[in-house]
């Protein structure tokens, strides 16, 4: 489940809040997951210092509401700690499990051991004393012009019978230019991501501690080749430069219609993007823009994704009456994403699961679901059942599904959940009536 701390700054909060739940329990009680896992980013918004009262009073919210009362034990982190910038990273991790799954343990990383999950436990302000995971801000000179911004990621790892896996919250950087990410292909942004991203796995694999499977969701920023895109849009258009009078710099750039009264074509500035025709980017899903979508390549051997076949998931319009309207800031681009190891990927999928039974797609489309729209993958054979939902401040994405997957003697039905404020992430460990007697375990 993702959720997005910016919320408390929107119009209607309020709304949005109810939307958000409204929906996150119409899902729980139709999957009835055992495991919840909700990593959130941007915690309490831009305006942090005002807002994050606000957090709380929503955390407090999912643990008291009637849906959730099965729930009997919660670890909730959040870093709140916003005096501490050299270790303020604003993601927070909130996990729910069912009062039926009876057995469940967390890794503690400092004792090196896994313990039992009992009772409800709320971890905030400093988490870096906290044993049972790891977060981590990235370090400064991988900041853009070494500037502090909250970015960085959160390692959980959990043990259901005898399979162990991480689940790691993250946040990458954003393209803070249009007009820097369009001078260069790729992208000087793409580059800081790609550094940060390959920090995050190396150090979740290093030999510290075990290797095990490990599901890596949140909001990556990925975007779309920005120079690439903009050659492809405007092929048989004239550009005009405008610059700054005092620096030179280019402020904004005008792509025209050699033709047709020179009607212009698109608009780029620092932040941002007016195409004339929105429509291409839902046209077909947007499939015509994957080829631009290319900055996992390098990381093909280590992280995997299924197929996309949906619509760009930001930036849409928070205005609550356009629910299929991209905001006119940025380039749509596949920000929130679903990766996983090779290990884990072989939790979820068998060579006896055909691919084209598989489901990735969003939710929501035709209504607001904040900046970042809701992403669904779905499993459609009985088995293993998996849902990540970027719920947040604005948006959701989610993935749910389920293929059979036999771990250790047993047949687990495992629903992921990821929210955007920016991800939540949910396991749904139900299981098919045949496979009641797990529940003795």
């Amino acid at each position: 489940m993702k959720w997005h701390g910016r919320h408390w700054s929107l119009k209607e909060p309020d709304n949005l809040q109810k939307t958000w739940l409204r929906e996150f329990y119409q899902t729980v009680q139709s999957h009835r997951p055992h495991f919840i896992a909700v990593h959130c980013q941007e915690v309490g918004g831009k305006n942090y210092e005002a807002s994050m009262s606000h957090v709380d009073c929503f955390v407090k919210e999912l643990l008291s509401s009637d849906a959730m009362k099965e729930y009997n034990r919660v670890r909730v982190y959040l870093d709140e700690n916003y005096k501490s910038q050299e270790h303020f990273t604003a993601l927070g991790s909130c996990y729910f499990l069912h009062e039926s799954l009876k057995n469940i343990q967390q890794f503690d990383f400092k004792a090196k051991k896994f313990k039992k999950v009992v009772g409800k436990e709320i971890y905030s302000d400093t988490l870096e004393s906290t044993p049972m995971l790891e977060k981590e801000k990235f370090p400064q000179d991988y900041f853009p012009e070494c500037k502090w911004s909250r970015k960085g990621f959160i390692r959980t790892r959990w043990a259901l019978a005898d399979c162990a896996f991480d689940l790691v919250n993250i946040h990458l950087f954003h393209d803070a230019s249009n007009i820097l990410a369009w001078e260069k292909s790729p992208s000087v942004y793409s580059g800081t991501r790609q550094k940060a991203l390959g920090f995050v796995l190396d150090r979740i694999t290093d030999q510290r501690f075990e290797k095990v499977p490990y599901f890596v969701f949140g909001d990556f920023n990925f975007r779309l080749d920005t120079r690439q895109v903009v050659e492809s849009l405007c092929s048989t258009a004239t550009m005009q430069t405008v610059r700054l009078g005092d620096t030179n710099e280019v402020d904004k750039l005008i792509f025209r219609e050699s033709e047709n009264d020179r009607k212009v074509v698109l608009q780029l500035e620092k932040k941002l993007f007016n195409y004339i025709n929105q429509d291409v980017f839902r046209e077909n899903n947007g499939t015509l823009f994957l080829q631009f979508d290319s900055e996992l390549s390098c990381f093909k051997e280590r992280l995997h994704e299924l197929e996309i076949s949906f619509p760009p998931s930001y930036p849409y319009s928070e205005d609550s009456s356009q629910g299929k309207q991209y905001m006119n800031t940025r380039c749509p681009a596949w920000c929130d994403r679903v990766l996983m190891s090779a290990t884990a990927k072989d939790l979820v999928l068998k060579p006896e699961n055909e691919e084209k039974n598989l489901v990735y797609d969003n939710i929501g489309p035709n209504v607001c679901m904040g900046d970042h729209k809701v992403t669904s993958q779905a499993y459609p054979t009985s088995g293993l059942c998996w849902v990540v939902l970027p719920v947040c401040g604005y948006g959701w994405l989610s993935v749910y599904g389920s293929v059979c997957v036999k771990l250790s003697t047993l047949f687990h039905h495992v629903l992921l959940f990821q929210l955007k404020t920016k991800f939540a992430l949910c396991w749904n460990l139900g299981f098919p009536d045949i496979f009641n007697e797990w529940n003795s375990v």
